[in-house]
């Protein structure tokens, strides 16, 4: 596109005086650089000036992607001159690839940062069942963590859950200890 913007220029003001519209299709274009924002300030400036209505469309590609960077409409790049013949239906609202993406990361990093949420607040209890096993079972943190995965996983019981009802068996005002098959109290662990 070098260069291509004079030449441009040079060819819009030698239209006849009868052109109202000017629409090139850039379908083709495969490269878009500064020259090429360049072409599109002079279609812009020559469809300023009445009645001429100038239009470029077919973005695809990176060229498209030149125009979402650059924040210009990639439906119509060099936006209509304020001077054009009868009102411009509205436009349809674009959905840039950037605005997609950045859309798609905002709702992963939101449920993301719940699931942080969700983790910190359950992180205390699981620490202090895992403190009450290690106590009471003379394991390492690792074992204990493990133990607690497991419960967890044959119970089918969220861990928080699973750490809660330890902790809670582990205070004065906890639930009953629990029973053996043959009606006996197991031992409290404290």
């Amino acid at each position: 596109m070098h260069g291509c913007a004079e030449t441009l220029a040079q060819a819009l003001t030698e239209l006849p005086p009868d052109v109202g519209r000017v629409d090139p299709d850039v379908s083709g274009v495969t490269f878009m650089d500064t020259a090429g924002l360049e072409l599109l300030d002079s279609l812009d400036d020559h469809g300023r000036r009445p009645p001429v209505r100038v239009t470029a469309t077919g973005w695809t590609g990176r060229p498209r992607r030149v125009l979402e960077l650059t924040g210009l409409d990639t439906t119509d790049p060099p936006h209509p001159s304020a001077g054009a013949a009868g009102p411009e239906p509205p436009a349809p609202p674009v959905t840039s690839a950037v605005t997609l993406k950045r859309t798609e990361r905002l709702l992963h990093l939101q449920a993301e940062v719940e699931q942080l949420r969700r983790a910190i607040s359950s992180r205390p209890v699981i620490d202090q069942a895992r403190g009450v096993l290690m106590a009471t079972h003379a394991c390492t943190a690792e074992q204990a963590r493990d133990a607690l995965r497991e419960a967890s996983q044959r119970s089918n019981t969220k861990l928080r859950a699973v750490a809660a009802t330890i902790t809670a068996g582990a205070r004065d005002d906890g639930p009953d200890t629990p029973r053996h098959g043959d009606g006996t109290d197991a031992p409290r662990t404290r």
